[in-house]
């Protein structure tokens, strides 16, 4: 009996088996339809109850083994954790090809309908905003993300949302520098710390998305002349990176410079003795400027309901504690408290700002810092 039904079985596979234009959610329908035509005469109905429902079981057992690949920009340490966490909650593995977020999003549009990755991470929201502009992602809408991550941190197209925080702050030399003299980012320009300033190049996007957000706030004119002030007061050429600032400052080549904070924490961990300290400007006004990472689904991602459903639990406390720990970042879950190490560095007031604005004016920015001479 049950060698009779396994071989009604097989040739119900090899009958129902869809043309290649019939996607997975018609293969079901196709196969029913083609096997009661041509083969529910060769069953009696209960061996063809039985081997339809094993089939359909079939079925629903690749389905539910999707997998999700996702392209990232971010280091390997710093989202394995996350990703390895997903696969042991739920059993869904979790792939991912690390590389610049250039060449990511020109391979993702290359491969077009023919799409590998599902999802897109990586750092600072002009480059998410340029993904969208290349028509790279496709939006959806979540209530969970609504729910977990405000707004400001969140495209308004709906096409990516953030997922840690990271303050691009002052820091300063704790042997030369009283807390007291400082007040903005916009003083930083003034007479005061001529020769004294130090500064990463004007080519890292993070230094444009903190240009541009002044141009948001006071338009183009103002802060060319802010910009225009930090170049004259520049100790030193800029550097290649924020690592490289902190330790001019530590090392006396220059007092003050403006850092991502988890580069500080990187550092400090690394040299607890580091004679530098975090301060953050503008908790008068506008507040401090914060960018994120954060992640999109591909415009043709092969595993679309297994890709959000990654996004969301990312943005659960589950997954943000673990980016908080792990990546000494801001959580974009706002329910969600920082690491012992980043809370030590105190509290502060964040600019309102969406964060979008920094890739809409991605490109005046770097226009406006070539004018000024920030190389």
């Amino acid at each position: 009996m049950r060698h009779s039904i396994l071989a009604h079985i097989r040739a119900v596979q090899h009958l129902v088996t869809p043309p290649p234009s019939v996607t997975k959610c018609e293969s079901l329908s196709f196969a029913l339809n083609l096997q009661m035509r041509e083969t529910a005469p060769m069953l009696a109905p209960k061996r063809l109850l039985t081997a339809l429902a094993l089939i359909l079981i079939g079925s629903t057992t690749v389905q539910a083994a999707d997998e999700v690949v996702v392209y990232s920009s971010r280091i390997d340490e710093l989202i394995k954790p996350v990703f390895d966490a997903y696969t042991k909650k739920t059993g869904v593995q979790v792939k991912f090809i690390t590389d610049k977020e250039a060449p990511l999003m020109q391979r993702i549009k290359a491969e077009g309908e023919n799409a590998t990755a599902d999802l897109l991470l990586t750092v600072d929201a002009g480059n998410l905003w340029q993904a969208e502009q290349m028509g790279i992602l496709q939006p959806f809408t979540s209530a969970v993300i609504d729910k977990n991550i405000p707004l400001q941190y969140r495209s308004s197209a709906h096409t990516w949302t953030g997922l840690s925080l990271r303050a691009r702050t002052i820091a300063y030399s704790t042997d030369r520098v009283k807390p007291g003299e400082l007040t903005t980012y916009e003083a930083l320009a003034d007479k005061q710390w001529e020769g004294r300033l130090c500064l990463r190049t004007a080519k890292k996007v993070y230094n444009q998305s903190l240009t541009a957000t002044l141009i948001e706030t006071h338009g183009a004119a103002r802060t060319e002349e802010i910009v225009k002030g930090w170049v004259n007061n520049l100790s030193t050429d800029v550097f290649s990176d924020d690592i490289a600032v902190l330790e001019a400052i530590n090392a006396g080549q220059c007092d003050v410079g403006i850092v991502n904070t988890y580069y500080y924490g990187r550092l400090h961990k690394q040299k607890p003795d580091l004679a530098v300290k975090l301060f953050w400007p503008n908790q008068g006004d506008r507040g401090v400027h914060v960018n994120l990472s954060g992640i999109g689904l591909t415009r043709h991602a092969p595993h679309p309901e297994a890709a959000k459903a990654l996004v969301e639990w990312m943005t659960t406390p589950e997954a943000q504690k673990i980016f908080a720990d792990v990546n000494q970042e801001f959580p974009a879950n706002p329910a969600v408290p920082p690491s012992a190490e980043v809370a030590s560095w105190g509290k502060f007031v964040a600019d309102t700002l969406p964060v979008e604005v920094a890739g809409k004016r991605q490109a005046e920015a770097i226009r406006l810092m070539d004018r000024a001479g920030w190389n």
